[in-house]
């Protein structure tokens, strides 16, 4: 952990001043250094995925199909480990292809980053344009490093496929073909989708001619695969009448004892300062945080990421949950954004409070203005936060990474980042929610019915 203890760039401000900032000479030159020796450097093999719960024979066999080359889709509600087994099918994948041959993407840059791939029009080298698929190909065949990625693949994995639409996944189907040369479906790839069509939707700019929306909804959606499975037991909720409730939400057949859950859930008081607030919009989160910190009166850390890759690959650090700058100060409620030690709870969703900055002991470092947030998290131990190496992999290649304190300022939060998360006590704000699944990803973060605290709901609010 030497070179943790100096990769980051910390400035020093009072809260929200516009003093002008010193920043650690040390930090700086140390970092920059290390990322000249590691921009060509391919990473170790990893260790296999390993889940704190026993595999199900549900899952097992899903693991036997892909083993046999199978194509598979997983779907099924939020909580019910499809996370945590998309990632030891990724394993599986590399040891039966090589990982030069498995693409991992995600719908999402923030989903992309959890899995350490990268996001699904940068794989493709489609960009973000809507456009034919004629279109789309020709953009393609003008890129000689894509169509290399194309023929080489073995295996992809697409995540979040729910944001995926029905035209762009028959696109990619279509260019999968044309470039590998084959009239088999995808070309020949394995496929290995995962996602939950009830939770977040597309982002479709303009009305399409097809009336298509969703990915399962493509021409080629059922050839593709050969397997379809949807996970029905839940490891997050333990309850059977949240489960029940959550699953009413997420089909949009609630009835009365669902809808009363939800009013006993309601509460225009104010709730507890460590409750976790979701919002639909990202302005709103940014609002309250800001406010929260300004209130505190403390003096404030800034941490400053370091970047590194080519170019190109380095815009999708931003489009993660890693911030580029982190301000922290004393009594700051935060949010740790990856796993750290499951077994002790420090894992990505759990929060807690910043009670101080302190240096880590490092015999290379010159000077004491190097100090790093000490953690007292809710359910787990007081713990210093080191800075963690985020990576954005094509194939078995690092092509970006991003050094940076694993935190994100946690008094509010919003629904479309903590998609995946699991989190002790929520607070959600849906009387401006937007999109259908919102409503549903929103509710279905929490653990227990305890733990969650609703406000601006109404029954409409709930959409099939």
């Amino acid at each position: 952990m030497k070179f943790f203890s100096s990769a980051i760039i910390a400035v020093y401000r009072r809260s929200f001043s516009t003093q002008s900032s010193r920043t650690t000479k040390y930090a700086q030159s140390v970092c920059q250094n290390r990322i000249k020796k590691e921009t060509n450097r391919i990473p170790k093999a990893k260790k296999t995925h390993q889940p704190l719960f026993e595999w199900t024979q549900e899952q097992k066999n899903i693991f036997s199909h892909v083993q046999r080359g199978a194509s598979v889709f997983i779907t099924g509600s939020a909580g019910t480990g499809k996370t945590d087994l998309l990632k030891h099918i990724i394993d599986i994948l590399k040891d039966v292809h090589g990982k030069s041959k498995v693409f991992v993407t995600a719908s999402t840059g923030i989903a992309a980053c959890a899995l350490q791939g990268q996001t699904l029009h940068s794989f493709a080298s489609i960009g973000i344009q809507n456009a034919d698929s004629g279109t789309l190909l020709d953009k393609v065949k003008m890129n000689k490093h894509a169509c290399k990625r194309w023929k080489k693949a073995k295996a992809l994995v697409i995540d979040e496929i729910s944001m995926i639409s029905a035209d762009l996944f028959e696109s990619l189907e279509y260019i999968a073909r044309d470039i590998r040369g084959s009239e088999v479906v995808w070309g020949g790839i394995q496929l290995l989708v995962c996602g939950d069509f009830f939770q977040l939707p597309p982002v479709i700019k303009q009305q399409k001619l097809s009336g298509k929306e969703f990915a399962f909804e493509a021409d080629c959606w059922n050839a593709s695969f050969d397997l379809q499975v949807e996970l029905t037991q839940v490891f997050r909720q333990s309850d059977p009448r949240l489960i029940k409730m959550l699953q009413g939400i997420r089909k949009g057949e609630t009835d009365a004892e669902d809808l009363q859950l939800l009013e006993e859930s309601c509460s225009m008081n104010k709730q507890d300062s460590l409750v976790v607030w979701l919002y639909p919009r990202i302005n709103d989160v940014e609002k309250v945080n800001e406010e929260r910190m300004k209130s505190l009166g403390e003096s404030t850390v800034t941490y400053a990421a370091a970047d590194s890759g080519l170019e190109h690959r380095k815009k999708q650090l931003n489009q993660g949950i890693v911030p580029d700058q982190l301000v922290l100060c004393v009594g700051a409620r935060v949010m740790l954004i990856m796993n750290l030690n499951i077994e002790r709870n420090l894992c990505n969703g759990a929060t807690g409070t910043v009670t101080g900055f302190v240096p880590l002991e490092d015999k290379n470092a010159r000077n004491s203005d190097i100090l790093f947030p000490q953690v007292k998290f809710d359910r787990g131990p007081e713990l210093l936060i080191e800075p963690q190496k985020f990576e954005i992999f094509e194939g078995d290649i690092v092509v970006a990474w991003r050094y940076q304190i694993p935190l994100i300022l946690a008094w509010a939060i919003s629904i479309h980042k903590c998609q995946g998360m699991t989190l002790d006590h929520a607070q959600t704000d849906l009387s401006r929610a937007f999109g259908y699944g919102m409503v549903y990803v929103a509710l279905s973060r929490v653990r227990s019915l305890e733990g969650l605290h609703l406000s601006g709901f109404t029954p409409s609010k709930i959409k099939l």
